[in-house]
């Protein structure tokens, strides 16, 4: 029983230790890529900065329906020990060729699509980026499958500071615009895919005779899935970008000008993503190999119980100096449409904090090989948002916008959160979520109307949800460390 009770504090220690590591390497690049933001809007116009977005979007929209997702798979059979690790990479890298070659061949078909005009002239490059980039990603995830998150971390350094480099070449020194944003982001996905194939040793893992075909069939029975559910949680994300560049309003201003402030806004909330990011990085491990403990509902709760609290103290301070903040990431020097783009934000950082907690949920679809789940409220929450951005967008702008972003988040969240339950019945605290969300509201709109000593009123709401969180946290421990004690008494 005493060994029980070790092995429960060892893995509450390698999920820190994991994620102490993955931040050791991934926040400073992580904090050097959003610093990018202010070397893009300082070149590049509100109008190229929304084209810029379309082009990520279109990628982010295309990468999961020709190459299958099958990154998720790589982690999730990559940590499974019944698995053969060169039939699994071998595997994937043959079905993600086959499928990047479809992408090349629909590719051109694009500029068929009305919206999506401000790309065209982007094709090859967008074939280009897309293929480097899935590269990169299937290299990565497998080297993080088989535990090296050292290397994993390294890499993540290396990517960006490239990144940064040929940013600073192509966008900032040559003037590039969008198509030196793309340049930069190609060479250096290539550079970090060379990188860990040579490093990580992986060419030994690819063997042309490891292929699998009914190992492919049941990576790709467990990713299919995933492909509408990641295509329209993408179309969830960047949706409503999309209507403010193309609806019309006789109320607010629209079009792409506007659409490129508001994707420049959403820059800001990409701090706790990031958080969340180097957070999951570790997470996901820990919970596939924890998954058929005993009391894994126990180590769940605990988890997110612990998350939702760093995510809301995290989120109020921001929304706190968001000010500050966007004068750092985001540049108005050239062009003073940007100045203001940090009132729209704090709605957009409330947003974030569901997103991450939909996607903690979401790892739970993952581990248990519910797939088809996560896509039924990925379809339910693209609904809500496309209804509230119809409705919400002519009316209101950007504000229409990020409150379409917000609700839809909210209902995943809680949809997610009856549903995960039922496969892993962990517990959850619904009255610290409610008080914690009112709380954060209040500061969201104290600093969206610039209400006189806003900043004082904000820092103490900030010290509210900091201590009411802390001392949730801190009764929550010292419960958990009085069962040990007396488990441990019963023991002697």
């Amino acid at each position: 029983m005493s060994m029980k009770i070790c092995l429960k504090k060892d893995r509450y220690k390698i999920l820190a230790l994991n994620t102490f590591i993955f931040a050791i390497g991934n926040f400073g690049s992580k904090i050097l890529s959003l610093l990018l933001n202010n070397l893009y809007t300082k070149h590049i116009t509100p109008t190229e900065f929304y084209i810029k977005n379309l082009i990520e979007i279109t990628a982010l929209f295309l990468l999961p329906v020709f190459t299958f997702c099958l990154t998720e798979a790589i982690v999730r059979f990559g940590l499974d020990m019944q698995y053969d690790k060169k039939k699994i990479f071998t595997t994937c890298c043959i079905i993600t060729i086959l499928g990047l070659l479809l992408m090349a061949a629909f590719v051109p078909f694009l500029r068929l699509i009305p919206f999506l005009k401000p790309i065209n002239s982007y094709t090859f490059l967008l074939i280009v980026y897309i293929w480097a980039s899935s590269m990169r990603s299937l290299c990565s995830q497998f080297i993080r499958a088989q535990g090296f998150v050292k290397l994993f971390s390294l890499d993540g350094i290396i990517t960006t500071l490239t990144l940064f480099l040929f940013s600073l070449i192509f966008v900032s020194y040559f003037e590039m615009g969008v198509e030196g944003f793309m340049l930069s982001v190609i060479f250096s996905d290539a550079c970090s895919a060379i990188f860990l194939f040579f490093a990580a040793g992986l060419r030994k893992f690819f063997v042309w005779n490891a292929f699998d075909k009914k190992l492919g069939k049941e990576m790709l029975h467990f990713t299919l899935p995933l492909v509408p559910t990641i295509v329209m949680w993408t179309v969830v994300t960047f949706s409503d970008q999309i209507f403010l560049g193309n609806m019309r309003s006789d109320r607010v201003e629209l079009g792409s000008s506007v659409a490129g402030l508001y994707a420049a806004a959403a820059k800001i909330p990409n701090l706790i993503s990031m958080l969340s990011t180097i957070f999951f990085q570790a997470w996901n491990m820990s919970a596939v190999t924890e998954h058929n403990a005993p009391d894994s509902s126990v180590f769940y709760g605990t988890v997110c119980k612990f998350y939702e609290s760093v995510l809301f103290i995290g989120s109020a301070g921001l929304v706190l100096f968001v000010k500050p903040v966007s004068i750092i990431l985001i540049n108005s020097s050239n062009f003073p449409e940007y100045s203001t783009v940090y009132i729209y934000t704090p709605l957009l950082i409330t947003a974030a904090i569901f997103n991450c907690m939909s996607e903690f949920l979401y790892s739970i679809y993952t581990v248990v090989k519910r797939t088809k789940n996560a896509f039924y409220t990925s379809m339910i929450t693209c609904s809500i948002n496309f209804f509230l951005n119809i409705i919400l967008i002519p009316k209101f702008g950007i504000y229409g916008a990020a409150t379409a972003t917000l609700i839809s988040y909210v209902s995943c969240y809680f949809i997610r959160l009856i549903d995960t339950r039922r496969f892993v019945p962990f517990s959850v605290d619904i009255t610290k979520n409610i008080i914690n969300t009112t709380l954060m509201l209040i500061i969201c709109l104290l600093t969206i109307f610039n209400v006189k000593y806003c900043c004082v009123y904000s820092s103490f709401l900030f010290f509210l949800i900091a201590g009411f969180n802390l001392y949730k946290l801190f009764g929550f421990s010292k419960r958990k460390r009085k069962n040990v004690s007396n488990s441990q008494h019963l023991l002697r």
